[in-house]
């Protein structure tokens, strides 16, 4: 018995036409003919009386065609669940990011996903970046977005997925606004806002000024973007700090954006737990995520 015999078979019974079964199932009519012969010899029992063109089916062929319906009712049941799962239906990807990322890029990249993956449940969580790391090393959440400015993060799997350089950000009317590079040396005195002590970030720029014999006078410190970039908008001082958080917040700070020398290179990644198994879920996010990269229009930063 073939998936072909339950097929005629299926079709006559709702039709009561060989030739509309023929039609169908894209076939001829004295093809249906010899799989319904062949499937009477297979059961053992006749499956439906001849009555001219038309058949009638018997009550043993009635029987059988309920048992059929069964195993089409599973059988609809494997396509929809193979369909959910192409499609991600009923999934949950929770996501993380620093704020400024989480308001920004991440946004965009779920609102991608979602347009291509509509029944999948997203949530977006924001946080430091220690706590990003710890949600997705823990598996609170399925994957995270973070600017490094130094090596990987131990423990962490880490994808780069741009890579770019640190720019000066200082407020209108400073004396170095007029300048199209800012050099390290030209911060030698210049009150700073600062990454905290310790941080990865804070470590690069000290070496940085360390090396070009320059000592900003740090006058604030801030983990966040954000905050960094609104100090100097308000005349705190000079910051150093990545192009996206810079970029996004200069119209609304106020602030004159310049390239820095010597080159501070930092890059945005997706974090992922080491131990988490390859997923398709994660795999059509990160393309979300690459694709609104590919199709973001930088801004200058002159």
């Amino acid at each position: 018995m073939t998936f072909k015999h339950i097929e005629a078979f299926r079709i006559v019974m709702q039709t009561g036409s060989m030739t509309e079964a023929s039609r169908r199932l894209h076939t001829s009519q004295p093809q249906i003919s010899r799989l319904i012969a062949q499937l009477e010899d297979i059961v053992g029992f006749l499956l439906f009386e001849r009555r001219g063109t038309r058949l009638e089916p018997l009550i043993d062929g009635k029987q059988f065609f309920q048992e059929v319906e069964k195993s089409f009712v599973g059988l609809v049941g494997l396509e929809v669940a193979a369909s959910n799962i192409k499609t991600f239906s009923g999934d949950r990807l929770a996501v993380a990011a620093m704020p400024r990322i989480a308001g920004g890029l991440l946004t965009q990249a779920v609102a991608h996903f979602k347009r291509l993956h509509p029944a999948t449940l997203v949530t977006i969580h924001s946080g430091a970046a220690g706590t990003v790391n710890t949600w997705v090393s823990a598996g609170v959440c399925d994957a995270g977005l973070a600017v490094l400015y130094g090596d990987d993060v131990p423990g962490m799997r880490v994808e780069t997925l741009l890579d770019m350089d640190c720019v000066a950000v200082l407020p209108q009317g400073h004396r170095l606004a007029a300048e199209p590079t800012i050099h390290a040396r030209d911060l030698d005195g210049e009150d700073f806002v600062s990454f905290p002590m310790g941080s990865s970030a804070r470590e690069r720029m000290d070496r940085v000024f360390a090396g070009a014999n320059a000592r900003p006078r740090t006058v604030l410190e801030s983990d966040l973007g954000a905050s960094v970039c609104a100090l100097v908008g308000a005349g705190f001082g000079t910051a150093i700090i990545n192009p996206l958080a810079a970029l996004e917040e200069r119209e609304a700070q106020g602030l004159v954006v310049r390239p820095f020398v010597p080159r501070i290179a930092i890059r945005l990644a997706l974090l992922l737990a080491p131990d988490a198994p390859q997923s398709r879920l994660v795999g059509a996010f990160t393309d979300s995520v690459r694709e609104v990269i590919a199709h973001a229009e930088m801004p200058s930063t002159t």
